[in-house]
C-alpha cells in the first residue's frame, strides 16, 4: 500500500527558548512498520505526544490520514501503547477491555483478544494482581480494538520475557498486514532491526536518518568486518593480509562494501592457510552510533 496513514511535515516544537522538535518530517504508509530511535531527550516522546494531539506544535503539520491530531476522527483512527501502561487495579482484564470497547464504540470479542495476547488465564483476575508484563499485554489488547489507521507503540516490549516479545512482534506483523501503520519507539535495537521496514533516528530534536536499513548502511559507508581464522600460523596470515591479530589464531580486516569481493578473493588465494572466514556487516547498533553520534548507554 502506498497511501499515507501518518504524515509529519516540517514540524517545529518549542519549549520556552529550547527547540525540542526541529523541522521534523516523517511519513508512514498503510501497513508500514517504522522504528523510531534516539537517545533520551532526542524528542521521541514529544513527537508521539504531538501525533496524539496532547502537545501542540509551533509549526508544520501532522495528519492521521486526513485528520488533525486530537480531532474525533484522529482519536478513532489512532491507537497508543505507552511504556508505563496503567489501568484501574480493581477491574479485571475482561472488565477493563470491555470498558475500552464501549468507549471506542468498537464491537470486540474481548475473550478472544485477551487470548490473542496471552491473557486468557487471567481475564477475570484483578489487574492489581497483574505483573508489569501482563499489564503490557493488556495494553496491547487495547491497541487491537477496532482497526486503527496508526498504532504508536512506546517501548512495547518493556517487561516482557523473550517468548512474549516474539509474540508481540507477531501481533505487530498482523496489525501491519491488515493495513495499520505502526510506529515503534524503542531502545531494543536488535529486535527492531529485523522486524521493521524503515528506521528513523532522532538526535537533539532533529531527524538525522530515515530510510531502510540497507540504504542507511550504504549511505553511512561503515566498514565490513572480516574475521579470518588461520589453519596454523596466524602471523603469516597477518603479514599477507594485513589487519589486526586477535586471540592469537585469527586476523580481523576492515573493508568498505565496494572492496568486499576483492578482500574475499585475496583470502581465498591463501588456500589451506585459511581455516574459516566470518563476515559481519554493520548492524543497527553501528548505524545508530553513526547517525545519532552518541554512544549507547
Amino acid at each position: 500500500m502506498t497511501d499515507k496513514a501518518l504524515s509529519i511535515d516540517h514540524v517545529l516544537k518549542d519549549r520556552g527558548k529550547t527547540r525540542v522538535l526541529d523541522d521534523i518530517t516523517l511519513s508512514l504508509a498503510s501497513g508500514q512498520r517504522v522504528a523510531l530511535l534516539g537517545h533520551n531527550g532526542a524528542g521521541k516522546s514529544t513527537l508521539i505526544k504531538s501525533i496524539l494531539g496532547l502537545t501542540p506544535i509551533n509549526g508544520g503539520t501532522i495528519r492521521i490520514g486526513e485528520a488533525t491530531p486530537g480531532s474525533a476522527q484522529a482519536r478513532r483512527e489512532t491507537a497508543y501503547l505507552p511504556e508505563a501502561v496503567s489501568f484501574h487495579p480493581a477491574l479485571t482484564g475482561r472488565e477493563q477491555l470491555t470498558l475500552f470497547a464501549k468507549l471506542s464504540g468498537a464491537k470486540a470479542d474481548v475473550p478472544g483478544l485477551l487470548e490473542r495476547v496471552g491473557l486468557s488465564d487471567a481475564l477475570d483476575r484483578r489487574i492489581g494482581a497483574y505483573s508489569k508484563g501482563m499489564r503490557q499485554r493488556l495494553g496491547l489488547a487495547q491497541v487491537l480494538l477496532g482497526q486503527p489507521k496508526v498504532a504508536l507503540l512506546d517501548e512495547p516490549t518493556s517487561g516482557l520475557d523473550p517468548i512474549s516479545r516474539q509474540d508481540l512482534y507477531a501481533i505487530i506483523d498482523e496489525l501491519a498486514a491488515q493495513g495499520t501503520a505502526v510506529l515503534i519507539a524503542s531502545h531494543a535495537l536488535t529486535e527492531v532491526e529485523a522486524r521493521t521496514d524503515l528506521i528513523a533516528i532522532m538526535r537533539k530534536g532533529q531527524m538525522v536518518a530515515d530510510d531502510t536499513l540497507n540504504n542507511l548502511s550504504a549511505l553511512a559507508g561503515l566498514p565490513i568486518r572480516l574475521k579470518v581464522r588461520a589453519s596454523v600460523n596466524a602471523d603469516a596470515l597477518a603479514a599477507e593480509l594485513g589487519g589486526s591479530r586477535i586471540n592469537g589464531a585469527s586476523v580481523e580486516l576492515l573493508c568498505s562494501p565496494a572492496d568486499k569481493m576483492e578482500a574475499l578473493r585475496r583470502i581465498a588465494g591463501m588456500g589451506d592457510a585459511v581455516a574459516d572466514v566470518e563476515m559481519t556487516p554493520p548492524n543497527l547498533e553501528d548505524l545508530y552510533r553513526h547517525y545519532a553520534q552518541e554512544e549507547l548507554k
